[in-house]
């Protein structure tokens, strides 16, 4: 009989194979450098050893892992998520067991599994995150760091994430306190996500992650009451990614800076849509709850996605849409014998 600790592959599992190697699938945000440009996304594939089952995590482009705060968090109350017709909402309120058992118990798993690293790290100030950055830097095995100051789902999640003075300052502290890359997850309940892209660089970030979810609720009618136990949560899933697209185009447009594109990712041309788009990386998410091994499936759709369109790298897709010039309006005509003037 195997240990308790090994997974027995069962019928459901499916065995991917291996991506061609025909086409370099190799992308660089900024000082990372990863493998392939298909990774997973922070709080949808627990801490790795949950999915180890199911996909080869040495595969993936880079694997971003449950978000840790200072201290353990028990979450918010149920419920913590509601399917929508076209995605899910979640308001699971990082719940976690906090750094010192990151470090002790699920980085050592996660380092061993062979892909990049990437620490989600979230806080309630400043202070915080550059706490935690400071803890983290130097650990062997991490990657880079992604700061979660986007989270929805707990008090002042969002807050850092929507003043592009307190953005620019999380990451200019982090960077004060690492040498490790920086991505940082921004929100798209902003009025300009270009704004906070922009104060993000400016702190020292090496990319952005564009976007984290969309706030949302759900209502029981008949009993006159939310659904979710802290009434308004995170919307995921197919719903979001145009608005996912917009944002990654935005920013590409007014922003050098390198964009790993998360939202509503389901398909192989999902993920072209966001490269083409101006994305150098992906982040799958809520299909990960679908479909366990999604970011395997993706990764062995990419280089005939690729080899369509003739490309020899990902470098020959990234960032090439090609974007219509608006022709300016003509002034509008007065009407025949009427006054300019008139009121």
């Amino acid at each position: 009989m195997p240990p308790p600790e090994s997974v027995v592959p069962s019928p459901a599992m499916a065995t991917p194979q291996p991506a061609s190697p025909a086409i370099p699938l190799t992308v660089s945000l900024g000082r990372l450098r990863l493998p392939n440009p298909i990774m997973v996304a922070s709080g949808t594939f627990g801490y790795g050893r949950e999915m180890s089952g199911f996909v080869d995590l040495a595969r993936l482009g880079g694997v971003v892992p449950k978000t840790i705060t200072p201290l353990p968090r028990p979450g918010n109350t149920p419920w913590r998520t509601v399917e929508t017709a076209a995605g899910l909402l979640n308001s699971i309120g990082l719940d976690n067991d906090g750094i010192d058992s990151f470090l002790a118990r699920q980085l050592p798993f996660l380092v061993r599994c062979g892909a990049p690293v990437i620490v989600s790290i979230a806080g309630g100030s400043q202070a915080d995150f550059v706490a935690l950055a400071s803890r983290l830097d130097g650990v062997p095995g991490i990657a880079a760091l992604e700061l979660n100051i986007s989270c929805p789902n707990v008090s002042h999640g969002i807050d850092m994430g929507t003043d592009p003075v307190a953005c620019r300052g999380v990451v200019e502290g982090v960077r004060s306190v690492t040498a490790l890359p920086i991505l940082a997850k921004l929100t798209p309940n902003v009025t300009s996500i270009v704004e906070i892209a922009r104060a993000a660089k400016d702190g020292g970030a090496d990319a952005v992650t564009l976007i984290n979810t969309c706030q949302g609720m759900a209502v029981d009618w008949r009993r006159r009451r939310p659904l979710l136990g802290n009434v308004i949560g995170g919307l995921s899933g197919p719903a979001i990614k145009p608005i996912a697209l917009r944002c990654v185009h935005q920013v590409r447009q007014a922003v050098d800076i390198p964009i790993v594109g998360v939202g509503g990712i389901m398909t192989i041309d999902d993920c072209m849509e966001f490269f083409v788009t101006g994305a150098s990386a992906v982040q799958i998410g809520t299909a990960n709850f679908a479909e366990p091994i999604a970011s395997a499936r993706l990764l062995d759709g990419l280089p005939a996605a690729l080899a369509e369109l003739g490309a020899t790298g990902m470098a020959d897709v990234i960032g090439t849409l090609a974007v219509p010039q608006r022709a300016p309006c003509p002034p509008a005509t007065p009407p025949s014998g009427s006054s300019p003037h008139a009121t």
